[in-house]
């Protein structure tokens, strides 16, 4: 027989989770009516090593040009690298708010076509071992970014642990990011059955890179739709799909993203073609979270005090 607590953690977990995006629903609904209410997206992959950090960063600096004021949380809280890859070394990090030798303000740093940066640093860890007085503090220094943001991308960790969850169960829209390799569409699936059947989550959003042309991008979205509409309750939605180029080695190396290195490349185009794709996905969304919730789920969860 199985071990009833176990099965009714995570349904628990969800529950709480739920309630809370309500309450943090209605008091942004309260809020002055001339007030932004940032559309939170997070851009995940169940493996390592297939672009999901090249997808935010491009995609954030084309919504930016699309006049959008954008966040971008660096959310691989042991392994910072949003700042790396548009070639910034940010001075402070969320290490120094928690240590409270830093305001919020003062951490997040300005990256190109006007993005914003919060940037995350080694041994961030610590961060589920905050103090209620700490927590409280960081939720207030959010706060007071409500407003200045149309979109927050949050680039979470790769794989499957707990912090992953957090981040996507408390974004609007996930986008999960693979490529053709089997190993990576097999975990492109378990990242979205966890948040399925453990969070409750129906609704995905696909990003295949590194392909050789449309068609091998939409084999890969049928092969995962297949397997979810026969196992799962999850719709898929296919969002676009990116080149297989070389040089986003030199990309890397340069600290400079695709879309500023060689603007008139296909990739370049694709990135574009996906930022729209999401503008109008985001559109036809009503909230489950925002900025305050997120947040919230972050620092509370798991915590004894």
């Amino acid at each position: 027989m199985r071990d009833m607590n176990m099965v009714n953690e995570p349904l628990d977990q969800a529950g709480t989770l739920r309630s809370l995006s309500g309450a943090f629903t209605r008091q942004a609904v309260s809020r002055s009516e001339g007030e932004k209410t940032p559309q939170v997206i997070s851009v995940t992959s169940g493996k390592g090593g297939v672009g999901k950090t090249a997808v935010a960063s491009n995609v954030a600096i084309v919504l930016a040009r699309m006049g959008k004021k954008v966040l971008i949380i660096d959310a691989d809280l042991g392994l910072a690298n949003v700042d790396v890859v548009f070639g910034l070394a940010p001075q402070y990090n969320l290490n120094h708010f928690f240590a409270g030798e830093k305001r919020l303000e003062e951490i997040v740093i300005e990256g190109p076509e006007g993005i914003s940066i919060l940037p995350a640093g080694s041994g961030i860890q610590a961060v589920t071992h905050l103090s209620s007085d700490q927590k409280m503090r960081f939720l207030d220094a959010m706060d007071a970014f409500h407003g200045d943001y149309d979109v927050v991308i949050i680039d979470t960790e790769a794989g499957i642990s707990e912090n992953v969850t957090y981040f996507n169960v408390a974004a609007q829209e996930i986008l999960v990011v693979t490529t053709p390799d089997p190993t990576a569409i097999t975990d492109a699936y378990a990242i979205m059955k966890l948040l399925s059947t453990k969070y409750h989550e129906k609704r995905f959003n696909l990003i295949v890179n590194s392909v050789a042309n449309q068609d091998e991008a939409l084999d890969v979205y049928k092969k995962l739709t297949l397997v979810a509409n026969r196992y799962l309750d999850i719709s898929i939605d296919y969002i676009g799909c990116l080149p297989f180029d070389k040089r986003m080695r030199e990309s890397v190396s340069k600290q400079t993203v695709m879309v500023e290195l060689y603007p008139k490349s296909k990739i370049a185009s694709a990135f574009s073609d996906i930022a729209e794709n999401i503008s109008a996905v985001m559109k036809n969304v009503s909230p489950k979270g925002n900025v305050q919730f997120f947040w919230k789920r972050l620092l509370s969860f798991g915590q004894e005090d």
